[in-house]
């Protein structure tokens, strides 16, 4: 297996200048706009943050290919190839981050002959810092991660997000599966708006699963690797462990113990 211990270096360098880039910016009046719904927001920030991560790391290393949230809702071609790519969301958590609500992240993947190597993912607000490489652990600020060990689901916390798409047939599935959700019983569901923060929050223990209708790579690249070397798993709702692929999927993170959610 090749050491992309250097590519992980840059990555945690190029995350916290990103994050404190997007720390500051959040203090500031914001430039607003939406995507692919009126739901779906960018500012001027995100586009700003993800072009100083792609020019600087295809600077150190310009045999690589780029997949990044803005650049493909702008036109260009989403494509993972055997080459070393690297995943990039400027900003997870946009509309957080424009009503300056704290769940703010910068989240860079890497993969590999399409196998994730590393993820790094850094909460702008307050400086964490979670970090993963494949076969290595996971980590939050050095300190070592590991999954709640919670089976019972009648026990566990289970986090979620809505998801920018607000049609009748996303919304009926969105509410039927919350509705699954609350009666399973659970102790409680939670929503905080950025869904790279909330898996990092599965691979430290202090929830126990995790479902989104809709994720895109972008989403999962980073998290994907933290959470499956604290320990837990990433599947998809046929119950297959998935692979990384450019295109959106419906996933389910879970803890070591297997809380079991039926959808």
């Amino acid at each position: 297996m090749e050491d992309w211990s250097e590519c992980l270096d840059v990555a945690v360098q190029i995350a916290r200048r990103a994050g404190q880039v997007v720390a500051c910016a959040a203090q500031q009046e914001k430039r607003v706009s939406s995507k692919s719904t009126p739901t779906d927001l960018v500012t001027e920030t995100d586009h700003q943050v993800e072009e100083l991560i792609i020019s600087t790391l295809r600077h150190r290393f310009p045999s690589h290919r780029f997949i990044g949230e803005e650049s493909s809702a702008a036109g260009v071609k989403c494509e993972l190839t055997d080459s070393p790519t690297w995943i990039i969301d400027p900003i997870d958590g946009t509309c957080n981050f424009v009503h300056s609500f704290p769940m703010v992240a910068v989240s860079i993947g890497f993969a590999v002959r399409k196998e994730l190597e590393f993820g790094v993912i850094y909460h702008c607000s307050d400086g964490t810092l979670y970090t993963a490489r494949r076969g290595h652990g996971a980590f939050c600020n050095g300190a070592r991660l590991h999954v709640s060990r919670e089976r019972d689901v009648s026990k566990a916390l289970i986090l979620t997000e809505i998801g920018a798409k607000r049609d009748p047939a996303t919304l009926d599935i969105f509410l039927g599966n919350m509705r699954k959700m609350l009666s399973a019983p659970t102790h409680g569901v939670r929503i905080i708006g950025s869904s790279t923060l909330a898996l990092c929050h599965i691979a430290s223990g202090a929830a126990e699963a995790y479902y989104q209708y809709g994720l895109h790579c972008w989403d999962i690249a980073a998290a994907a690797v933290i959470i499956r070397e604290a320990g837990g798993c990433v599947i998809d709702t046929s119950g297959q462990h998935s692979r990384l692929n450019q295109s959106h999927y419906y996933y389910f993170v879970t803890n070591a113990g297997g809380v079991k959610l039926l959808y």
